[in-house]
């Protein structure tokens, strides 16, 4: 898909942009927002449940934009190993701030929840103090820290509201922390609740 120019693009665009046919209908996101100028995240009403979210992003790829993708753990698993491999006490902290943000994290419990919640200033403004802090830890890897931020609060709500006693999430970012073998982070992050 072309490059399109984010600085003027209006809400509508970005929304048709995010949009996507499934079968005979259109699914619109509840919640769009550029990221660094090189990712589009977007947030749809789950089928899981009532609160339920799908998560989606599109990627900057030279001068087009890649179709729209779902992401996976192991897709920032191996971001984050990257990160690990080039500074691993930064990345540990990192992780760490994730693990807090687990352990403050709740489910989507109402309509007006969810109105809050998919809001960039909730998901955003409140860290920029980490964003800026690890700044520098997202010049490795594919992934920005605002992105992973951005990225890890929404799959920590997507999961808490589905299962309010979920803790995948949380074991992934231990694993990480920990620097278990690769084996254990990869059986974690690609975890289906099989």
């Amino acid at each position: 898909m072309k490059l399109i120019d984010l600085t003027k693009m209006n809400k509508k665009k970005l929304t048709d942009f995010m949009s996507f046919n499934r079968e005979t209908h259109k699914i619109i996101p509840l919640f769009t927002s550029p990221v660094n100028g090189k990712f589009i995240i977007a947030v749809y009403q789950g089928s899981i449940s009532k609160y339920d979210i799908l998560i989606k992003y599109r990627q900057k790829d030279g001068d087009n934009w890649s179709r729209i993708r779902t992401p996976k753990h192991i897709h920032w698993a191996v971001d984050i190993l990257i990160k690990m491999h080039s500074d691993k006490t930064e990345t540990e902290r990192f992780l760490g701030f994730l693990v807090d943000i687990w352990d403050k994290t709740g489910p989507i419990k109402s309509k007006s929840a969810r109105a809050r919640i998919l809001d960039v200033k909730y998901l955003l403004e409140t860290n920029k103090k980490e964003i800026k802090e690890y700044e520098k830890l997202g010049q490795k890897g594919e992934y920005s820290i605002k992105f992973l931020i951005l990225l890890a609060k929404l799959l920590m709500i997507q999961e808490k509201t589905n299962l309010e006693t979920a803790y995948m999430f949380k074991e992934l970012l231990n694993s990480l922390r920990s620097g278990k073998d690769i084996f254990g982070i990869v059986s974690k992050a690609t975890h289906r609740g099989k």
